[in-house]
């Protein structure tokens, strides 16, 4: 069996919906016509050089190789044009490609990815989702920044199952950051915090999100205003380049650190374990290197005692890979959602993901238990030039 055939598709996700401006998910298909399917997440450049890029990494490295040597691919297209170091949009590439590598090898087997790669150590994976607008009461994205809307959409989810939600209403993330934060966004903040613990009371862990916005000194001086409200997790409170940085913060505060959306291969995430800078890490499966990489990283963070919380602002090919990473994982604690997996996520399947009163159900079916809806990723195209995610490129005062 050979990997033949690729092909690309950029998805635009529709108003109103969340992940991003768009997906990009990759198909990989066998001389024997098995197909795979793969996610990169993000990247520094726009849709149509991102697919020229996996085009040419795929022609490299990818076509006419077994499906099985992932470890052999990693390393050449790691080391492609004599790199060696962790370059976030190559990683991405590499990372949808793997991904999709890994559901062609389990449906060639007959068995899930996380049979292949350990096994189940969870029947069922606890999940949190932002707090997003609810269009039937006419809000808007506004909602980030309005406390008293977040609590009543905070009391909702909770309701519905959810035992942790996730806002950041701290200031817009700049270019030009860090930078210490303001007495008017750590009120705003503060405020959030009393009214969505008021909300859920102790049916729901509060995840605060921060982007690298601040300096270590205001990110402390940040946590201890929020201390009281226990949060589970201060999220990327400082910028991702340098985690000596961020363990001052770990170190200055009682809330857990949590980090990673931003960081990809074992090399960058071993830096943070041993700066013991967070103690939850947070990688997103379609940048850090793929299935088996974020394996690594896990297998680390054991001996640390850290805990894993994989990313997700993607779409669902990437949840998918996260919930087959996550089951096998014995310092698993909790996965990204949006929302229960509906909308634009679930109708680019053609089998929702099972979502159950807080807590995703692995697939049973082979691969990653989950066939993309081409038609509708078809009928979706992004024709924009905006990237996935952007930053402010103004300073933030």
């Amino acid at each position: 069996m050979k990997i033949q055939d690729l092909k690309v598709f950029i998805v635009g996700t529709p108003p109103g919906e969340w992940g991003g401006r768009y997906f990009t998910f990759v198909k990989l298909t066998t001389d024997n016509g098995i197909t795979g399917i793969g996610e990169c997440y993000g990247a520094a450049f726009g849709p149509k050089p991102m697919v020229h890029m996996i085009e040419d990494v795929f022609q490299r490295y990818v076509q006419g190789i077994n499906p099985f040597e992932v470890e052999k691919l990693w390393r050449k297209v790691y080391s492609s044009g004599y790199s060696q170091r962790p370059d976030p949009t190559l990683m991405g590439v590499l990372s949808g490609l793997e991904i999709a590598l890994w559901d062609i090898n389990g449906k060639a087997l007959g068995k899930p990815v996380y049979e292949l790669i350990g096994g189940k150590v969870h029947e069922r994976l606890r999940s949190y989702t932002y707090i997003y607008p609810d269009p039937a009461k006419g809000q808007d994205s506004k909602i980030f920044w309005n406390p008293e809307q977040s609590a009543e959409r905070a009391a909702h989810y909770a309701k519905m199952g959810f035992t942790a939600v996730k806002f950041d209403p701290a200031a817009p993330y700049s270019a030009f950051d860090p930078r210490q934060p303001s007495l008017e966004s750590i009120d705003l903040c503060v405020k959030f915090c009393k009214l969505i613990r008021d909300a859920v009371g102790s049916k729901a862990d509060l995840l605060f999100g921060t982007h690298g916005q601040f300096t270590a000194s205001g990110a402390i001086r940040f946590a201890k205003k929020i201390e009281a409200y226990d949060p589970l997790w201060f999220e990327e409170p400082t910028p991702p380049e340098k985690p000596e940085e961020m363990a001052l913060v770990a170190r200055g505060t009682s809330i857990p650190i949590a980090t990673g959306e931003r960081l990809t291969t074992k090399y960058e995430f071993a830096r943070v374990l041993e700066c013991r800078a967070a103690s939850i890490l947070q990688m997103a499966l379609g940048r850090v290197g793929g299935i088996m990489e974020a394996k690594k990283i896990a297998a680390m963070a054991e001996a640390h005692y850290a805990q894993i919380a994989p990313h997700l602002y993607a779409g669902p090919v990437e949840g998918a890979a996260n919930i087959q990473f996550s089951c096998t994982l014995p310092n698993f604690l909790i996965l990204e959602s949006i929302e229960t997996w509906g909308g634009f996520h679930g109708k680019l399947l053609k089998k929702p993901i099972r979502w159950e009163e807080g807590y995703v159900i692995p697939p049973t079916e082979p691969g990653l238990g989950i066939e993309l809806n081409e038609e509708v990723a078809l009928a979706h195209p992004y024709t924009g030039t905006g990237l996935h995610l952007e930053m402010t490129n103004e300073p933030v005062r």
